[in-house]
This record gives C-alpha cells, sequence and structure tokens, in this order.
C-alpha cells in the first residue's frame, strides 16, 4: 500500500450540488457533465454530482457518467441519513443513492441538539441513532462514506458533548471522513482553529477504540466573507479534506472558492494538491464554469479574475516592469492567468510603453511620440474616454500618432431615420452611409432594429465586398453611460462597443454629446480594428 504523503490534501468539489443552490444558477444535464468532466481534467480527486433521491436530473446524470465515467476522479452522490423512525433499507433516497452505482457516498447529519429538537423533532438518542444505522447500511452494500457533520461549529459551541457524540457514532458507524461543516458561515478563523484542534484532540485521546481512524475533513460557507480563510485555518490544525466550489458559486453567499483555496494551499502552505499542470488550468477552468452556467466572470478575482495581475497606476507599472515581485504575490502564468498593464487617466509613460510591447511595438520613453500617446490619451479621458475598457481604441491612437494607423475606407456622411410607431415596442430603422474604399465611392442602405444596427448593417454592407472578412465580424455588446446627466439632453454619452471574430475580442469607446455620433465612432473603430487585427495575423502567417 502506497503510503499518503504528509503535506497530500484531498479536495471535493460541491459545485454540481451546493455550487447550483446559488439563486440565478441553473444547469442542464449535458451543463453538469460538461463541468464534471472538465473537473475531472483539473484532477480533482472527488467531485460531487448531487443528491440522486431528491430529482431526476441528477438520477440522470449519474447514470449518463456510467456510460462516459470520469479519468480519475471520485463522483460522490449527497443525501441525507435515514428519516426518524424508520429502517435504511426502507428509504427510497438510499435506495437512489445505492442506485448511483459509485464507490464513494456522501451522508449528512445533524451536530446541532437546535437542529435535532426543533427541526427534525426528534430526540438526540434517535438522532445518533439516524447516524449510525444509515452509515452501516451503506457500508454493508459496499460503499465507502464520506459524513459531512452539517452545522457542527455551531452545535460544538452550543453543546460540545453532543456534537461530538454524533461524531463518534459516524465514526464507529464506518465513516472514513468526518467533513466539519460550517453551514451558516458565521464562525471565525480563530473559533475554526480552536474546534478543529479539540476534535483532533478527542479522537487522539481514544484513537485505539476504532480500526479505522477517520481523518478530518472541512466544508465552509462565506456568509461572514471568511470561508476561504476558515478553510485554510482547518487545514493548519490538520484538517484533510477540503470542501468548496468554483468560483465559490453557492446558497446565500456562497462556499468556499475552490479556486483561491488551491493556489493559496499549494504555492503559499506547501500542500500537495493538483499536479502542477494542472495548477495550470485553474484561471481557464473557472471560465469555463462561468461560461457553462451563463454567469459573468468576477473579473476582479483573486488569482483567476481578468484583473487580478492588472496594473494601472504608472509607479507601479514602472515597477512592475523591472521587477514583477514589486506587485505581484506569485507569477500569473502559475495558475494561468496573464499580466495585464491597464491604460487610464492614471498611467505614467511606463503604462504606455509596455502597452505598446503588447501590440508589438517596442518605445523607449524618450521616443517622440511617446509623451504624444500619454498626453493625446489623457486628453481623451479627460473629457470621458475610458480606454481601460477599449483597448482597441488605444491602439488605433497609438498607431495613429506613429503614423502605422492604415486607413482601410474613409466615411464621408451617413444619415439614420427612424419610424416610432405609437403603442408598439418595435422600431424601424433605415441609415444610409456614403463610403470611399480604395478610391471608390460607394453609397449603401441598410435597415436594422434600431439606429445603431441599421448603421452596422449599412458599413458592413459597403465594405464587405472589399474586405470578405467582415463577415466574421460580430457585434456582441453596446452599452451606453450619460457622463454629466445634470446637464440633461446635452449631457455627453460614452458609448462601448465590443465586437468579435472567430477567435478574438476586441473594445472600441467614443464620446459625443450626440449619442449617434459616438455609436458611430466605435463601430467603425471597431470594424477598423478587426481589419488591423486580420492582416496583421495575415501578414505573420
Amino acid at each position: 500500500m502506497t503510503k499518503t504523503p504528509s503535506n497530500q490534501l484531498w479536495l471535493y468539489d460541491t459545485t454540481l450540488r451546493d455550487g447550483t443552490q446559488r439563486e440565478g444558477l441553473s444547469v442542464s444535464i449535458e451543463d453538469k457533465l460538461r463541468i464534471a468532466h472538465r473537473l475531472d481534467q483539473l484532477g480533482i480527486p472527488f467531485i460531487e454530482g448531487g443528491w440522486p433521491g431528491a430529482n431526476p436530473k441528477d438520477v440522470e446524470f449519474f447514470w449518463r457518467l456510467q456510460e462516459n465515467p470520469l479519468k480519475q476522479a471520485e463522483v460522490v452522490p449527497f443525501c441525507s441519513t435515514r428519516r426518524p423512525h424508520t429502517r435504511p433499507p426502507d428509504e427510497p433516497m438510499l435506495q437512489a443513492i445505492l442506485a448511483a452505482g459509485t464507490r464513494w457516498v456522501t451522508i449528512f447529519g445533524k451536530s446541532w441538539d437546535l437542529h435535532v429538537t426543533a427541526g427534525l423533532k426528534t430526540s438526540l438518542e434517535e438522532n445518533l441513532a439516524m447516524i449510525g444505522d444509515t452509515i452501516e447500511y451503506l457500508c454493508s452494500q459496499g460503499r465507502r462514506v464520506i459524513y459531512d457533520a452539517e452545522h457542527w461549529f455551531d452545535g460544538y459551541k452550543q453543546n460540545p458533548d453532543y456534537a461530538l457524540q454524533t461524531l463518534t457514532m459516524a465514526m464507529s458507524a464506518g465513516a472514513e471522513w468526518l467533513v466539519l461543516c460550517d453551514t451558516n458561515g458565521g464562525t471565525l478563523p480563530h473559533e475554526v482553529t480552536q474546534i478543529v484542534q479539540d476534535v483532533n484532540g478527542h479522537f487522539s485521546i481514544a484513537n485505539g477504540q476504532w480500526s479505522i481512524i477517520p481523518q478530518i475533513g472541512i466544508h465552509t460557507h462565506n456568509d461572514s466573507e471568511m470561508a476561504v480563510a476558515n478553510a485554510l485555518a482547518a487545514v493548519m490544525a490538520g484538517a484533510k479534506m477540503v470542501q468548496g466550489t468554483i468560483n465559490g458559486y453557492g446558497e446565500r453567499c456562497g462556499n468556499a472558492n475552490l479556486c483561491s483555496l488551491i493556489p493559496n494551499l499549494q504555492l503559499k502552505l506547501g500542500y500537495s494538491c493538483i499536479a502542477q499542470h494542472q495548477l495550470h488550468q485553474l484561471t481557464a477552468a473557472s471560465r469555463f464554469v462561468s461560461e457553462v452556467v451563463n454567469l459573468a466572470p468576477d473579473e476582479h478575482a483573486p488569482f483567476v479574475g481578468r484583473s487580478a495581475f492588472a496594473h494601472k497606476g504608472g509607479i507601479h507599472v514602472s515597477a512592475v516592469e523591472r521587477n514583477p515581485l514589486t506587485y505581484e504575490h506569485i507569477q500569473p502564468e502559475q495558475v494561468g492567468n496573464t499580466r495585464r498593464i491597464v491604460i487610464s487617466e492614471q498611467s505614467g509613460i511606463s503604462n504606455v510603453l509596455a502597452k505598446a510591447r503588447t501590440f508589438g511595438i517596442e518605445l523607449d520613453k524618450d521616443h517622440p511620440q511617446a509623451r504624444q500617446i500619454l498626453q493625446r490619451m489623457k486628453e481623451l479621458e479627460s473629457i470621458g474616454y475610458q480606454f481601460e475598457a477599449a483597448e482597441a481604441s488605444f491602439a488605433l491612437l497609438m498607431y495613429d500618432a506613429l503614423g502605422l494607423r492604415q486607413q482601410f475606407f474613409e466615411i464621408n456622411g451617413f444619415q439614420v431615420h427612424c419610424d416610432l410607431i405609437q403603442g408598439k415596442e418595435t422600431t424601424h430603422s433605415l441609415a444610409t452611409i456614403k463610403v470611399t474604399v480604395n478610391g471608390e465611392n460607394i453609397l449603401e442602405v441598410a435597415e436594422g432594429t434600431g439606429p445603431v444596427a441599421a448603421l452596422d448593417a449599412a458599413l458592413r454592407k459597403a465594405l464587405v465586398n472589399f474586405y470578405p472578412q467582415i463577415a466574421t465580424f460580430e457585434l456582441t455588446d453596446y452599452k451606453v453611460r450619460i457622463l454629466n446627466g445634470n446637464t440633461g439632453t446635452a449631457a455627453k454619452t460614452r458609448v462601448l462597443v465590443e465586437s468579435r471574430n472567430i477567435q478574438q475580442r476586441w473594445t472600441t469607446v467614443a464620446v459625443s454629446k450626440n449619442i449617434l455620433a459616438a455609436s458611430y465612432q466605435a463601430v467603425v473603430e471597431g470594424l477598423e480594428y478587426g481589419l488591423l487585427l486580420h492582416f496583421q495575423a495575415e501578414n505573420y502567417a
């Protein structure tokens, strides 16, 4: 038998069960299967798939996984102990757990006497029997059991003797893991440390009574913004299993975020969680799950957020350029993320030089156009532009200042006509545009559901015969922000337009007192930058 290294931790992902209890999050069976296989690739040892006895979707999920099993992870069904005054073989929910066909099962039971008497409305003795009977039955059916001690910390603080009795019963019945749950999320790290030490001490004293001494796990919720800190505290106090969810999804304020826990445990504390090459997949896995569950990723999430290694202040950028350790606690590549230099009115010359390099342009601080680019950018930001959200527009500004901006087409004018029909939600818009391409004058007309859509359609129609790749460009987002609403209808408007092709996304920005003028400029620059990307890739190839 191979001995487990002393620094080995076992990760247990409950995104597909606890995570889906988040308000506004819903997944199909196909979604669950895709996430399960991605977590398997990430190297998560235990993946909780759901509660088969609770809904047909979870039943089918376990059946489907038997047809296309995971490579290395143990998929685990979740269920409660038997009900009061029943027999485990007579419980349909336990039969559903067995039908899932897994080697491991997770059973939760009550640790807090308040929940036993007020929630289950039964005696403390019957609750102990429910825990023991259920685990003994599942073990007799060849299953290995993880016991989740629900409301453990609250229960221990109120009645430590009874809480420990519930763990002792689970252990005596054959549970191999005892997972301490901060179900209400209100415990603080110093309390977690002391209580985990108490539990380990209790069982160390009595360890001659059992042939198998189960290991301790931790399951924390984030209601006090302590889920990650509490999980770390538990591990440092002796816990060997860490339960959590990708991106911290979960009911109320969420669960412990594995995307923060894994790098903290592995890179900061020296524990072994997943392989190094799998750790490099962490950012991609986080974004994959966000995409599948149809929730916008948290751009400011530690480790995996788009802004986790973004530098905006000029002094910061200058220092990071010399030595990344000055403002980065780890190398972003260790978790599959990347460093980003953000351009804004707070930028210094270092930001401009660093950003230029991302576009393949080498400048130094003495280059005559470098200061000009910085000054022009700050002037535009002062009137409402926001280049940190629209790096494509900054690239065009930079190319223009350096005399490198290629003119693919010239707009000679446009008109937009809108029909608003009272009582109807839909509008009809017609855009006419005059364009010159390679010395040829083009006049085109197009319709759209709104003025921006019509303008975009007319411009594409005019250009696609000259630049067929425009057919692959798509306008994916359109945001409008009123900058000085106190001036009423004379207020300036900032428009952000996001575009994409098959491989990339980019955003352009424009500001004007006329919303159509701002929209027109942002749309035009979006097409221009897309063409620039295309021809750069073509030249590189």
